[in-house]
């Protein structure tokens, strides 16, 4: 086998792996392939050659490990995978981020339907925890209520994991029989609830936050 490295850019990191476009990976042959490839571009192998291809083989090598990395992270793998079918989630939307970055403020984010009470509730005993540390006062109470609500949304979260994988199964299966409506369908649920995992995972770190001030 040639040592030159073959240009991989334009593939998918599925491809890149030889792997079919589903969810349920097989682990063993993601590892297998991924060291497979690292072996053939680490930079000993191209250190008698022109710049060009050390260059060429250093920046494939950091594209493989980039695949490798989303893959490997099934969480990361579900949004790649979005990706390729034209998704962008509110958490990565660029357009959101540079509208945030431009006025100084945090990205808003779609507050769950099943949440917005829940929200209301959080944001108001948020604010009256930091009314109460810049008087200097203790609010045992409201502190307790803090975390109880954190410990809810800390379990919801992680009840979004038998959710995904519920739904990589329904998407995986769907793929195989080449079931458009079936894939629309699994994806849309993948969205709502990448989401939700999501604003979850923000509510817990403003919570966080403001009992450590």
């Amino acid at each position: 086998m040639s040592d030159s490295p073959n240009p991989i850019w334009n593939e998918s990191y599925f491809t890149v792996f030889g792997l079919p476009r589903r969810l349920h990976l097989d682990a063993a042959a993601l590892e297998k392939s991924f060291y497979a490839q690292s072996r053939r571009l680490h930079p000993d192998r191209f250190a008698a050659k022109p710049v060009a291809e050390q260059e060429a083989a250093l920046a494939q090598s950091s594209f493989l490990n980039d695949a490798y990395r989303t893959l490997k992270e099934p969480v990361l793998r579900t949004q790649y995978l979005l990706t390729l079918e034209g998704v962008e989630l509110e958490e990565q939307s660029k357009a959101a981020t540079e509208a945030a970055r431009t006025s100084g403020t945090a990205k808003k984010q779609i507050v769950p339907p099943e949440l917005l009470e829940e929200v209301f509730e959080l944001n108001m005993q948020l604010m009256e925890m930091k009314a109460a540390k810049q008087m200097g006062e203790d609010e045992p109470e409201l502190r307790r209520d803090l975390l109880a609500a954190k410990q809810s949304f800390d379990d919801r979260m992680a009840a979004t994991q038998t959710e995904l994988e519920n739904l990589w199964t329904a998407w995986d299966q769907a793929e195989e029989a080449s079931d458009r409506p079936a894939m629309d369908k699994a994806k849309d649920a993948m969205v709502t609830l990448l989401n939700k995992r999501s604003y979850l995972r923000n509510l817990v770190r403003d919570v966080n936050e403001t009992l450590s001030e």
